[in-house]
């Protein structure tokens, strides 16, 4: 009972951290390509944490693009989070680990 209370709990911090319209976001998944061809969710992209830096261009210019940001934990997540911030990427957000949002919300683009 408990887990399904903090399955809803956290599908509603999850969707309410989102903005309005969940078209525009941009899901990158900052995992390995291995980690990505396992599994990941649908419409997200992925450019290791290691090459956020240089790909995101490809990906999008829009400094004030929503980008959705996750991966395994949560922590290489934080570590692009902080480089799109440098430079100059507004709407950045670490959205977490994937088995979480798997579990937990379906993004529509």
């Amino acid at each position: 009972m408990y887990k399904n209370i903090l399955k809803t709990v956290m599908f509603i911090f999850v969707a309410l951290s989102q903005p309005l319209t969940a078209a525009e976001t941009i899901w990158i998944d900052v995992r390995s390509a291995e980690e990505f061809t396992q599994g990941h969710l649908p419409n997200a992209v992925n450019i290791p944490h290691t090459e956020i830096s240089e790909k995101i261009a490809a990906v999008t210019t829009d400094k004030k693009a929503h980008i959705q940001l996750y991966c395994r934990s949560g922590r290489r997540s934080a570590l692009a989070e902080e480089q799109l911030k440098a430079l100059g990427y507004e709407n950045v957000s670490n959205a977490g680990g994937y088995e979480q949002l798997k579990n937990s919300i379906v993004p529509e683009g």
